[in-house]
């Protein structure tokens, strides 16, 4: 059985301090801590007094295999998920073939088991091309291993499916994910409609459209009693939505992106597609509302929407370009730089944004801690070098991201999955 051990790290306590320690890793395991371990190892990996976490987790994100290849593959998409330090992510359906039964989720399970670098869970579709009105068998495909079901980038249009679903999801423990967007308010709408929509001359998408279908939603799930969990939160009134039906006792978890905390639809600096996602940058009212609901614990988790897109696609005007930016190697880095380091937040929360209310929220078997048992899913992180992201520097095959040129700190060092070092920095 390999051994890798971990000389002088920091890890953070249940106070918030770091302490230092070396961790031996047998196999898969975390074996032995102490302060100072003397033992023979494998495999010796100096962490330099930097920071040791449980690897990070993320609840969404689009690996774009089987069909979209171009824009990234399982196996670059975990490289990627690899160097922003995240060693679980759960891929979203919207591939094709879509994973709508049985045997296309059990293919896709494969692959990526084959081709990936990281833990990856797969979601499968609520519904055949992830809009038809009738549900997929959901007992089979919880049986064949679904995290969970949504129809993510499409949004539930009739009630009644909704509701076919949340009970399909009850009947076999699984959460229902909903990416909540009414169509009849989008209106060809390319970002938040309103003042800054108007100066560019761009169409708008009502932020109604988020809100109303999740009004909808949350009275579906208190009746149903399905785990009901609301992919990329970023309005106002949908944080005010979930808070209420929490207080209700609806069982209800939501997440948010790092794009909806950092930046709002005043950072549109004219038609820069880089700034096209969906849902849209709100107003800087939205932007307050949503870092002051995962405060609370209104929004239990962040999820990057791990989008990419190619060059082609995105190398247009907002009207004409694809929808979605890349997320997965850069959100601790600027979740760390603009929350943590100046105060707002501690290292124990943002962890537990991105790692602890995850595995719990979704049952997963991911490690929460640095601890002797825990499975050696685990990332090495640099809190104190200054780093400019550049895009040529990207795992992903995406590029589309509008951080580029920010200076952050907290860049990924090592990763660990299973036991085995995923990815490490040049020296």
């Amino acid at each position: 059985m390999e051994t890798l051990l971990i000389k002088n790290a920091q890890v953070v306590r249940a106070d918030n301090q770091l302490s230092q320690t070396d961790v031996l890793i047998r196999g898969n395991k975390i074996s032995e801590m102490a302060p100072k371990l003397v033992v023979k190892a494998d495999r010796v990996l100096d962490a330099g007094g930097h920071l040791l976490t449980p690897g990070l987790v993320d609840v969404h994100v689009h690996f774009r295999e089987p069909g979209f290849e171009y824009k990234e593959t399982i196996h670059t998409g975990s490289q990627a998920a690899a160097r922003g330090g995240f060693t679980t992510v759960l891929a979203m359906p919207n591939v094709k073939p879509v994973p709508s039964t049985e045997q296309t989720l059990r293919n896709l399970q494969a692959r990526n088991v084959k081709e990936g670098i990281v833990h990856i869970e797969q979601y499968a579709a609520i519904s055949a091309n992830l809009t038809d009105p009738k549900i997929n068998d959901l007992k089979k495909l919880a049986a064949a291993g679904a995290i969970a079901f949504t129809n993510d980038g499409k949004g539930v249009q009739t009630a009644a499916t909704m509701k076919d679903a949340m009970q399909a999801a009850v009947a076999v423990d699984r959460p229902l994910v909903a990416h909540v967007e009414d169509d009849s308010l989008i209106k060809g709408g390319v970002m938040n409609a309103g003042k800054r929509a108007a100066e560019l001359g761009l169409p708008g998408m009502d932020p109604l459209a988020e809100s109303a279908q999740l009004a909808r939603d949350l009275v579906l799930a208190k009746v149903t009693g399905v785990h009901y969990h609301v992919a990329h939160l970023s309005t106002a009134e949908s944080v005010a939505l979930v808070r209420m039906a929490k207080q209700a006792g609806v069982k209800v978890t939501a997440e948010v992106s790092p794009h909806h905390l950092l930046l709002d639809e005043t950072a549109i600096d004219g038609d820069n597609a880089m700034f096209k996602m969906n849902p849209p940058l709100r107003t800087p009212a939205d932007r307050s509302a949503v870092l002051a609901g995962l405060l609370d614990g209104t929004i239990d988790m962040v999820a990057t929407d791990h989008a990419p897109h190619s060059k082609e696609e995105k190398d247009r005007s907002f009207v004409g370009a694809a929808f979605g930016i890349t997320g997965i190697e850069t959100s601790f880095q600027l979740l760390y730089t603009h929350l943590v380091r100046p105060g707002l937040v501690t290292l124990a929360q943002l962890l537990s944004w991105m790692v602890t209310k995850p595995v719990a929220a979704f049952k997963l078997s991911a490690p929460t801690k640095v601890a002797v048992g825990e499975r050696a899913d685990l990332a090495l992180f640099d809190l104190d070098q200054a780093h400019t992201i550049s895009a040529d520097e990207f795992a992903s095959k995406g590029q589309n991201t509008p951080f580029i040129g920010q200076t952050v700190y907290g860049q990924t060092l090592a990763t660990i999955v299973d036991g085995k070092l995923v990815y490490q920095t040049q020296a």
